[in-house]
């Protein structure tokens, strides 16, 4: 089934993206990143629940982030979360925000694109690696430490011009798939095709992993790299947002 699917998939983007606690109740993962991304520590409500209990189950989750003094936010993918949940969070006041697009492609697909730079994979993320992706999105040391808790097969793929890193990306390994994350090309690479020379990367190092097929998430607005994505194959499976009590 699709949907089970799709729930999969989420739930292995949470794993690529490890938050720094997770309390599962009752199959909503409840998850925590005080200094991290805030989309890492957003609620995963995928247990299925009825009217009454959805509400019960909300009302714990605010309570939960509560006591460790963060925004309550919940990730919310049509035919994944309880039916209705949506509609709830709305009469409670939550904002609803950040469409994303879920993507899978076949792996032999994305080892189809044209590479033509040198590329390095490193099974840890380099200083030069994270350097070129802070260059992109800033400062972070949450993020190192986040990418320090993932406990899965990974690979840390910089692009080359010279000896320069010019793009970084990575890949997670879980169960026959690779979670495409922190996809970064410096602004003066951009065009020279080092974003399509990561994807390839990553798609030879999940072919050798036994790793069949690949996915990504990506924001609706980004149309730049919807299009490297279109291009390498990847094709939407479903769309999701957020709901986020207060401000974002």
């Amino acid at each position: 089934m699709v949907g089970e699917l799709v729930r999969s998939l989420q739930e292995k983007a949470a794993r690529g993206q490890p938050a720094e606690r997770v309390e599962d109740a009752g199959g909503w993962l409840l998850r925590l990143a005080p200094e991290g991304s805030w989309w890492v520590g957003a609620a995963l409500p995928h247990g299925a629940a009825g009217p009454g209990e959805m509400e019960r189950r909300v009302v714990a989750a605010e309570e939960f982030y509560a006591a460790h003094g963060a925004v309550p936010r919940f990730q919310l993918t049509p035919g994944v979360c309880p039916e209705g949940l949506d509609d709830l969070l709305e009469r409670r006041g939550y904002r609803r925000h950040s469409p994303v697009s879920l993507r899978a492609a076949s792996t032999a697909r994305v080892r189809e694109l044209e590479s033509t730079l040198n590329a390095r994979v490193d099974e840890r993320p380099t200083r030069a690696w994270y350097a070129a992706w802070q260059a992109v999105n800033g400062e972070s040391a949450a993020e190192w430490e986040m990418l320090a808790r993932v406990d899965l097969p990974s690979a840390y793929v910089s692009a080359l011009i010279g000896d320069d890193v010019v793009a970084v990306g990575r890949a997670v390994l879980d169960s026959g798939w690779a979670g495409v994350f922190s996809m970064a090309t410096l602004p003066e690479a951009r065009g020279k095709g080092a974003a399509r020379n990561v994807l390839s990367a990553l798609a030879g190092w999940a072919d050798a992993n036994d790793a069949d097929r690949m996915y990504l998430q990506v924001e609706r607005g980004n149309a730049a790299a919807s299009r490297l994505y279109a291009r390498a194959g990847f094709t939407e499976m479903r769309t999701y947002h957020y709901r986020s009590a207060g401000r974002r």
